[in-house]
């Protein structure tokens, strides 16, 4: 989905943890987002315990470019897939109509 050593703005992780709180599951946020669900969870639990801070200071935050291109390569990962699914689906029900 997204980096492993990826580094997140405060704001990006609270826009996060409130569409979950808004009645959206943590793998829908996720997979919007471009975040590992583990991650989304770690940032809901440590929002409730009050917990919830900047990245450390030893690597860059994520712009939201970044964030943006990593959702949308996500997105374009799972259209490829449902394109292909359907390529199949269509190929079967072609032979099957001869």
């Amino acid at each position: 989905m997204s980096k492993s050593n990826a580094r997140y703005t405060l704001e990006f992780k609270r826009e996060a943890v409130r569409l979950v709180r808004n009645g959206q599951s943590q793998a829908q946020v996720g997979q919007q987002l471009g975040v590992a669900g583990q991650t989304l969870h770690n940032w809901v639990k440590a929002e409730s315990s009050g917990r919830l801070s900047e990245p450390a200071s030893g690597g860059q935050a994520v712009t939201a470019e970044q964030m943006e291109i990593s959702r949308l390569k996500s997105e374009v990962a799972r259209l490829r897939m449902e394109r292909d699914i359907l390529k199949k689906a269509a190929a079967y029900f072609a032979k099957e109509s001869l």
